[in-house]
């Protein structure tokens, strides 16, 4: 039998050297149809007082729909509509972080996201940057934000990104479309109501479901894959092959749809995502390519690293008649290109999860241009 010292020079870790990352996860969260007209009493035991608003980040698809005379605003609650057709940014949320405080005397019982992946991603940011100093920008990146956030809940009205479970809260800055990727990012409360994510547009509903499928894929062939990521990972991936492969009734799509985000989330949040994700940061940054899309931009080339993903991902694409925009990189100056390139391999982890640690003898700027120049 190897002694504890044999042990450790082999790498193997012994009770006394074993230490293992100790994440976050969402610690409550309602599911069902319907679920929504529950809001109110979940917020009515986290009010801090009369004063202490709770401030509802909504996107403005809804400012004059049902949904709108539904959320249970009392007192001097707020709701800001806010515009999902670009991708969130640092300055949007300081602006919001300033409106906010300079309009109460009180801090905010809570931070409410309703919406896809730019709402909730705001509300997250947002309910950071109430109980931390300077701006969204300072805490791009990994581990940087060391107060928590106010209290904030999350409710999807679009299925895939994930960002309803993950640490995450993706953000163009000046210099940069990164996350926030910390403990405190988190929802403390989730409400996924499938109800809220009817009439979505179906190239929408197309792209941002890919983002799921393609956080699988990432998730499931990276070099940090393990049980707990794996588990979720080939559930996510299983509903998604029902949804958009199968003939599915509207309702149980929508409900196995809204399961496969909230699993691929969690399967990220456990590993890493990859190639794809990478290059659509650039495009994200550059071009103002919305994620979902960006995804699907980079993925329809990316055969060599995940050649049976892209194989399910044209049979899916096919079945829903999805034409993919052509010639967005076809007009870009080598300075463009500079821009997207440095943006994405500035994105190690993914890399390393990808191709492992040794990955920047794979992937060079040359390699990802002429990636870039396909889209």
């Amino acid at each position: 039998m190897e002694t504890s010292k044999e042990m450790q020079m082999n790498n193997i870790p012994t009770k006394a050297s074993q230490k293992f990352r100790n994440f976050p996860m969402v610690p409550r969260v309602v599911f069902g149809n319907g679920s929504f007209d529950q809001l109110g009493d979940i917020l009515l035991t986290k009010r801090k007082s009369s004063d202490a608003p709770f401030i509802f980040l909504v996107d403005d698809v809804f400012e004059n729909s049902n949904l709108h005379s539904r959320i249970p605003r009392i007192f001097s609650d707020q709701i800001i509509f806010i515009s999902a057709d670009e991708e969130p940014k640092t300055q949007q949320v300081d602006a919001l972080v300033r409106k906010i405080k300079e309009s109460y005397l009180e801090m905010p019982s809570g931070i409410v996201g309703i919406g896809g992946g730019t709402l909730l991603d705001l509300a997250k940011a947002v309910a950071i940057l109430l109980n931390n100093t300077g701006s969204a920008a300072d805490y791009q990146g990994w581990d940087l934000v060391h107060r928590e956030s106010v209290y904030h809940v999350g409710i999807p009205t679009i299925s895939g990104t994930g960002a309803e479970v993950s640490r995450t809260t993706v953000l163009l800055g000046p210099e940069r479309k990164l996350g926030i990727n910390s403990d405190y990012t988190t929802f403390d409360q989730v409400i996924l109501d499938p109800e809220l994510t009817k009439g979505v547009p179906k190239e929408q509903w197309f792209y941002t479901g890919m983002d799921c499928f393609i956080h699988c894929i990432e998730s499931l062939n990276g070099t940090y894959l393990n049980a707990f990521s794996q588990s979720y990972g080939e559930k996510a991936l299983d509903l998604c092959k029902e949804v958009f492969l199968d003939d599915l009734p509207d309702k149980e799509s929508r409900n196995k749809l809204m399961m496969a985000s909230w699993h691929g989330g969690m399967s990220i949040a456990y590993s890493q995502v990859g190639v794809a994700h990478a290059m659509s940061y650039g495009l994200g940054y550059q071009l103002g390519i919305k994620h979902g899309l960006g995804n699907c931009l980079v993925f329809q080339h990316l055969g060599e690293f995940y050649p049976e993903g892209v194989v399910i991902f044209d049979q899916m694409r096919n079945k829903h008649k999805i034409q993919l925009p052509k010639g967005i990189c076809a007009t870009l100056n080598d300075n463009d290109f500079e821009t997207m390139i440095s943006i994405a391999m500035g994105m190690e982890p993914l890399w390393e999860n990808a191709l492992g640690p040794n990955w920047k003898s794979v992937i060079t700027p040359a390699k990802l241009r002429s990636i870039y120049r396909k889209i």
